[in-house]
């Protein structure tokens, strides 16, 4: 299922983790672990926030995937169910849209 994850970082975690340069290599292992089809990066209510978009295989992938993030970054994760526009016509498709 094509999900879309979004990390929100808690403020002064994720400076101390720019300051003594590990939030760059939470980020790489994090993308290379999921291997997302998009990753943004922007703020959000005032945090850094990370969305990636990816297909989770098993909803036993969700703690693998977001530890990182709460334990280093004190981050605020949210997961959703998303749809590229390949998946919106199928699921018309379906119901006679």
């Amino acid at each position: 299922m094509r999900v879309l994850l979004k990390a929100s970082m808690d403020t002064e975690k994720a400076n101390e983790a720019i300051r003594n340069g590990t939030l760059g290599k939470l980020v790489q292992e994090s993308l290379e672990q999921i291997k997302p089809e998009a990753a943004y990066f922007t703020t959000d209510h005032g945090k850094r926030t990370a969305y990636l978009v990816f297909d989770m295989q098993d909803s036993s992938q969700m703690p693998v995937i977001a530890e990182p993030f709460f334990l280093d970054m004190g981050a605020e994760i949210t997961y959703t169910p998303v749809m590229n526009l390949d998946d919106l016509k199928k699921g018309l498709a379906a119901v006679g849209g």
